[in-house]
């Protein structure tokens, strides 16, 4: 891509004033479709979400959409960061399609998303530690996106990277970064009291926190906030999930 389509400027510069200018983004982009689609944006430190801000959830299903890939750190948003190409994902039934997020596919059908569309505007050159704003488009019926609904997602991603570039406080060339507010501050402060506790790298740490919060059927800022102000100390590997317990 040579750089953002006219439209996406012209969306950058009539949202540019807005107080929560990424939320006006998506939101608007949420109107422009012409199919019925919940719209949510994360901006990512990492390939594996591990750092991230969710910068919009617009619709019934992007709230659970995008909590799923942040808990399970799986799912078309890091596959597309970590591919550095666009994931539309139209049937997530379909395990050629979903082989490398099952877990995500199985509870992200089990919540009615039956579709996923991740359109990642990538910063970085190393896949592994790649960074990025991506939009992501969850549907509750099976099918691929209209040309035309693909293009319009595509200029309000573009439009949202030129006001996230134009934010007081950005630094050249570690967008996400400066975006990354303490919002999430209390999992990261989880992680490092794991890593000290149980004498593991941070990679490992995050890997157990998600684990039980998996286990449990939790998100991760709800441990992470148990673990930091309740004192709440992990066992070295997680419970199995109760008996009768389901994935959804």
């Amino acid at each position: 891509m040579n750089g953002p389509r006219p439209e996406a400027v012209a969306l950058a510069a009539r949202y540019a004033d807005q107080t929560r200018p990424a939320h006006s983004i998506g939101k608007a982009c949420h109107a422009a479709l012409r199919g019925s689609y919940s719209v949510g944006m994360t901006l990512a430190a990492d390939a594996a979400l591990a750092r991230r801000v969710s910068l919009c959830a617009v619709g019934p299903l992007a709230d659970r959409g995008e909590a799923l890939q942040i808990n399970l750190g799986e799912g078309p948003c890091v596959q597309a960061l970590r591919q550095r190409a666009p994931v539309l994902a139209e049937n997530l039934d379909d395990p050629d399609t979903t082989h490398q997020w099952p877990v995500y596919a199985k509870r992200a059908t089990a919540h009615h998303i039956h579709a996923a569309f991740a359109l990642p505007i990538l910063h970085g050159t190393d896949p592994a530690r790649q960074a990025g704003l991506v939009l992501t488009l969850y549907r509750d019926r099976r099918g691929p996106m209209t040309d035309a609904d693909l293009r319009a997602a595509q200029d309000h991603a573009d439009a949202a990277e030129l006001l996230l570039l134009t934010a007081p406080g950005s630094a050249d060339g570690d967008l996400a970064h400066a975006w990354l507010l303490p919002t999430h501050a209390v999992v990261h402060q989880a992680i490092g009291v794991i890593s000290y506790r149980h004498t593991i790298t941070t990679g490992q740490a995050l890997a157990l926190l998600r684990a039980h919060a998996h286990t449990q059927d939790t998100d991760l800022t709800t441990l992470a906030h148990a673990i930091v102000h309740d004192h709440l100390v992990l066992p070295e590997s997680p419970e199995p999930p109760p008996s009768g317990s389901t994935d959804c």
